[in-house]
């Protein structure tokens, strides 16, 4: 029976994990519904070949018979020969259809999946005490309803096609032997399919239920979908320290290069921003390093050892930080305000080199 705390839908992983140890829904009576109906019908359309080859094999060697006094090695082995011929091209196309019919549809039941999971010996498939659990379990129970269902369809149709087959058994003792074995095959056709789209219908409803049962036996309890998302995506905490360490690393790639900032923007402590403007290389000026708060007054630390020249400007500060990205020069609405600024600190670096 199902765990009752197994409540939550298999994911993708769990599915696959299933397949690779071979755990695959299919059922076994679609393999012997269409099975069972695609050997008929190609022992019908063999028939007419058969009937021919076989009949010419029994003309040559009763005849044979009057004309071979004693029995040789040679005419033996010609005698098995022709026998294993005849099998194999009579029986050939059968067991071929068989093969390939029951081969099909189980891969595209199973998706064509094959596991070594299934091939290796496992001592608890040979317990006792695990065999007398599958005897009173829901998949016997099942089972045994499906044997009887079937058995008594079978026998209900048998018994309704002999009754009207029986009926014309006079008159086939008038008729010529092959006319009265066509008979006979196309009585047997039709009896098989009809027990062909019973059983088809069976199949499909066993179908569904394998399918049913399958995801009932897969189904996952919530902490264990948490463990998996921990294996897939990481924990949490390892996850978030390793982000903490990363937005450290940053932070300290942006401290490195405030000295190297031509111009401080503040508002006045809980917004910094540092401006730095090559004229070869860039455009316009770049933001190097922002923050506010804390990382504000860390800004504007760095900046007062190494002398930068530093302004309030607050509706300035508060856009370039919310509208412009590290390592990223100013937009284009900001150039006058900014040219001003520029302009006020080369004045600035040009009054330190006087004195």
């Amino acid at each position: 029976m199902a765990d009752s705390s197994k409540t939550e839908k298999a994911t993708p992983k769990k599915r696959e994990d299933e397949r690779k140890k071979g755990n695959i829904f299919q059922s076994s009576d679609v393999v012997s519904a269409f099975s069972i109906l695609a050997i008929f019908v190609v022992l019908k359309l063999v028939f007419p070949f058969s009937y021919y080859y076989m009949s010419n094999i029994l003309v040559k060697y009763i005849g044979c018979l009057k004309t071979v006094p004693t029995l040789s090695v040679g005419f033996s082995i010609d005698v098995i020969k022709d026998l294993l011929i005849t099998v194999l091209l009579i029986a050939g196309p059968v067991m071929l259809t068989s093969a390939a019919i029951s081969i099909i549809a189980t891969g595209v039941q199973t998706k064509f999946k094959f596991s070594k999971e299934q091939l290796k010996i496992k001592f608890s498939r040979m317990s006792p005490l695990q065999g007398f659990k599958k005897l009173f379990s829901l998949r016997s129970v099942t089972e045994l309803v499906k044997s009887i269902i079937k058995i008594s369809i079978i026998i209900y149709i048998l018994y309704s096609e002999f009754k009207d087959i029986s009926k014309h058994f006079v008159n086939l003792m008038f008729q010529d032997i092959t006319q009265g074995i066509y008979f006979i095959l196309d009585s047997i056709m039709g009896i098989v399919l009809k027990l062909s789209a019973v059983f088809i219908l069976i199949a499909a409803f066993d179908y569904l239920y394998q399918w049913w049962e399958y995801e009932r036996n897969i189904k996952m309890t919530k902490q264990e979908i948490k463990e998996e998302y921990k294996q897939l995506e990481g924990d949490p905490q390892i996850k978030g320290q390793i982000k903490e360490r990363q937005r450290k690393m940053a932070m300290n790639r942006m401290m490195q290069q405030v000295p190297s900032a031509d111009v401080i923007v503040r508002n006045p402590t809980h917004i910094a921003i540092a401006l730095k403007y090559d004229i070869e290389k860039n455009n316009a000026p770049i933001v190097v390093a922002k923050g506010q708060d804390q990382v504000a007054l860390k800004i504007i630390e760095i900046a007062k050892k190494n002398n930068i020249p530093m302004t309030e400007n607050k509706p300035l500060a508060r856009a370039l930080f919310k509208t412009v990205e590290l390592n990223r020069e100013i937009p284009e609405q900001y150039y006058v305000l900014i040219a001003e600024i520029m302009a006020w600190v080369y004045s600035q670096k040009k009054e330190m080199k006087r004195h």
